[in-house]
């Protein structure tokens, strides 16, 4: 259970987050479809022992309910920023999975003074990180196609499933109207970054290995399994892997350095 908890008024949205434990700030930012424990509720309490870990939902996820407005990463940054500067955080490290790990990169472009280190885990900066035929599968995508994990994590933390429906939508909205990041944009970042990718990942190895070299201080590492495995994201295969407490005691190391 989190330390403490509630809705933040943010841009008119009243975005859900958690705190827990003490230490130097760490923001979570979960995946497409997903929610913070679905995401991350393997390595939180890890994390938590040595950060004050923020985890937060953003817009049409899990308790934040959706609002009249468009969805995009670069909203997504706009928001989490408004939130840690009232919840009066002067900089803070950031994971990001997934989206989150694409919202990581808006937010260390748009956002600089905010960011101590990023971790960017399977995320893309350019449609060309996706495999062949994905986008055009993305406009026939419906609601039956979302796996069933995500859709039970979802529904036991917001058990609405008209919800369900417009976060759903709402994603395949954002996937839809994503642009690529043009490179001068990434390399503009200057925070620290941990760029993470499955070898069976979503996302292409090529593409991980593109963005970690695009990013002026970034380290790299691809590790055994597909999209989240190595996280425990609630769709893994393994649910018994010591990969998730390996790549936690990375990325603390990564933090601390």
């Amino acid at each position: 259970k989190p330390d403490e908890s509630g809705f933040a008024d943010i841009n008119g949205l009243k975005m859900y987050y958690e705190i827990h434990g003490s230490g130097r700030p760490l923001v979570l930012l979960h995946g497409g479809g997903s929610t913070i424990e679905s995401t991350f509720g393997r390595i939180l309490p890890e994390l938590a022992r040595t950060h004050k870990v923020i985890a937060v939902e953003l817009q049409a996820h899990g308790r934040t309910a959706d609002i009249d407005r468009p969805l995009s990463f670069e909203q997504d940054a706009d928001d989490v920023a408004a939130l840690i500067k009232k919840l009066q955080i002067e900089k803070s490290d950031f994971i990001g999975f997934s989206n989150g790990g694409t919202t990581c990169l808006q937010l260390g472009i748009r956002y600089p003074e905010l960011i101590n280190k990023l971790v960017v885990a399977s995320a893309i900066y350019k449609r060309s990180g996706m495999p062949s035929g994905f986008w055009e599968s993305m406009k026939q995508a419906s609601l039956a196609d979302m796996p069933q994990p995500l859709k039970e994590a979802f529904l036991k933390v917001n058990p609405d499933p008209k919800a369900l429906q417009a976060m759903f939508n709402r994603d395949v909205a954002r996937m839809l109207g994503f642009k690529d990041i043009e490179d001068k944009h990434i390399r503009a970042i200057q925070a620290p970054a941990l760029v993470i990718n499955g070898d069976v990942d979503v996302v292409s190895t090529e593409h991980t290995l593109e963005l970690s070299r695009t990013l002026p201080h970034a380290r790299l590492a691809i590790l055994p399994g597909g999209h989240g495995e190595y996280i425990g994201e609630i769709c893994a295969d393994n649910k018994n892997s010591n990969v998730p407490e390996l790549v936690t005691a990375m990325i603390e190391v990564f933090l601390e350095e």
